[in-house]
């Protein structure tokens, strides 16, 4: 990975806090739920617009599993199969059942 590339890794690594609310945000993120690869692909790359980062594709895979293995060793993600995880985050409980939005 290039040095550019590491820097914007370090940074969603620093944010990851921030990172996981912009992705609940942006996408139906809650405790026990199922989240897959390309979400997370795609959440990563619309966040680092948002901050006027403009990143390839297969840049945006690359970072997609790093931070997946960052979550994956926080013990955010647990891995269900190669294309996605189950969200061990209990901050993202749903407080009423039914659909959230």
């Amino acid at each position: 990975m290039l040095k550019k590339n590491s820097q914007v890794l370090n940074t969603l690594k620093n944010n990851d806090e921030i990172l996981l609310k912009f992705l609940k945000a942006k996408f139906p993120v809650f405790h026990n739920s199922n989240f897959f690869f390309r979400d997370l692909q795609y959440g990563i790359r619309s966040f680092l617009e948002k901050k006027d980062i403009y990143v390839t594709y297969k840049v945006s895979e690359n970072l997609a599993n790093d931070i997946a293995e960052h979550f994956t060793d926080k013990g955010i993600f647990l891995k269900v199969n190669n294309q996605g995880w189950k969200i061990n985050y209990p901050e993202f409980t749903a407080v009423e059942a039914g659909d959230p939005f």
